[in-house]
């Protein structure tokens, strides 16, 4: 616990203000991207090639959904970022594997690489934190004063 203590000590002395921007770019690309599995829920349910499993493919574009919207919009403005890219991760592993494979899915390599940096990204984020320009750091500056 003292070395993740020592690391997140000096992130938060180190923390340029441009990967904090980065932090909200990617919550609110994550949260757009909710909103357009939303608005097209009915045809990705579509795509599933086995009727019987057309309910579950309905609650994995709902958990979808729901995870990006609100995922997206605590990462964006910095509050329990580590706990919303925790929701992502699932997501974003699914995409690299379905996305892998050729006849699984994949509608070009774009998604595979998309999928691939954005999984980066927030695995990069969850040992970063949120940073200063961050709800998290607000409270946590007002809760000392």
């Amino acid at each position: 616990m003292y070395l993740l203590e020592r690391i997140d000590h000096w992130s938060e002395r180190h923390h340029p203000k441009w990967l904090d921007i980065l932090r909200m770019i990617l919550g609110l690309i994550l949260f757009i991207k909710g909103i357009y599995i939303i608005r097209n829920a009915e045809s990705i349910i579509a795509q599933v090639p086995d009727p019987n499993m057309e309910y579950y493919a309905m609650l994995i574009v709902h958990y979808i959904a729901i995870a990006n919207i609100s995922g997206g919009l605590l990462i964006a403005i910095g509050l329990l970022t580590r706990f919303a890219i925790l929701l992502q991760m699932p997501i974003l592993v699914c995409a690299l594997l379905l996305t892998a494979f050729p006849g699984n899915l994949s509608f070009s390599g774009i998604e595979h690489v998309t999928s691939a940096f954005v999984l980066l990204v927030l695995i990069f984020f969850m040992v970063e934190g949120s940073g200063p320009l961050s709800v998290d750091a607000y409270l946590v500056k007002h809760k000392e004063e």
